[in-house]
């Protein structure tokens, strides 16, 4: 099996004193040489601050990426995080909208003053630095989406502003990702599809944010963790074999890369690592 490029995704600690805690986890992480670590906001960008000040850090370890977003935020202010970011050391970012300030499923709103969109977002990046630039998308649709259509025409919006990759939302089934892909493909889309690989290992936690996003949850995911609610080291385990599979499955179809939601888990994230035949310590060989 050849050995995929890979990335992973944590989220900023709810209090200062777990930066030290989370930058432990990067570091294990960052033995298996990613692409990069990603840092993630919080709704509305409420973590705007600690996202930074945590992502800084990170560029120490590892390649960093910030993500930014145009919600709550102006131009001006936007600008001022990226203009930060470069300073920093942190040559990517992930560029998203945005979820509504009251939450996924209410209706948004451009700040009047910000980046309207995605594409707007990347567009006013690319002016300050030329960042290495990711992006979302929903192999599922986005829950505003009109269709397949619709999401792969806003898709194409983003990589014409400048978007370097764009890294999907998770997902269960790997043909759900693979018909996505090659219908990016027949768009005209050029630029790689990563799969986004959620590993949470708390089932109602995962139904939950499935629900909020769109996707699909197969009658063997939910048996999978059936009767696991107490047994932690159980779900965990159930996790490690679920993605691993979903993995490998994607890999023998031509997956050269993976982007982990990793819940800040590092010992799941780790585990699959080492079921895709990526060893630990890769940075000194």
């Amino acid at each position: 099996m050849n050995q995929p490029e890979i990335s992973f995704e944590l989220f900023p600690p709810k209090r200062p004193d777990g930066i030290e805690a989370l930058l432990r986890v990067a570091d294990k992480l960052a033995g298996f040489d990613p692409a990069f670590i990603s840092v993630t906001y919080g709704a509305g960008g409420s973590s705007r601050e600690r996202t930074l000040g945590v992502t800084s850090a990170l560029a120490e370890i590892a390649p960093a990426a910030g993500h930014i977003t145009c919600v709550g935020a102006s131009c001006a202010e936007v600008d001022k995080v990226l203009e930060e970011y470069w300073a920093a050391g942190v040559k990517r970012i992930v560029a998203l909208r945005g979820d509504p300030l009251e939450g996924i499923g209410a209706a948004y709103a451009p700040h009047e003053e910000g980046y309207a969109y995605a594409d707007d977002l990347i567009r006013g990046a690319k002016k300050i630095a030329d960042f290495d630039v990711s992006v979302g998308c929903y192999p599922e649709t986005h829950p505003e989406a009109r269709g397949l259509q619709d999401e792969l025409d806003n898709l194409k919006r983003k990589i014409d502003a400048g978007a370097d990759r764009a890294i999907t939302q998770f997902f269960f089934e790997p043909e759900i990702f693979l018909r996505y892909r090659d219908a990016a493909a027949d768009a005209g889309i050029d630029k790689p599809i990563v799969p986004g690989v959620m590993l949470q290992p708390n089932f109602k936690g995962l139904q939950k944010m499935a629900g909020l996003c769109g996707a699909f949850v197969p009658l063997k995911i939910s048996q999978a963790y059936e009767g696991l609610d107490d047994d932690a080291p159980a779900r965990d385990r159930a996790t490690i074999d679920l993605v691993s599979e979903i993995c490998t499955r994607l890999v023998g179809e031509g997956v050269n890369a993976f982007h982990f939601y990793t819940m800040n888990k590092s010992a799941i994230a780790m585990e699959v690592c080492r079921n895709l035949g990526l060893n630990k310590d890769r940075r000194a060989a």
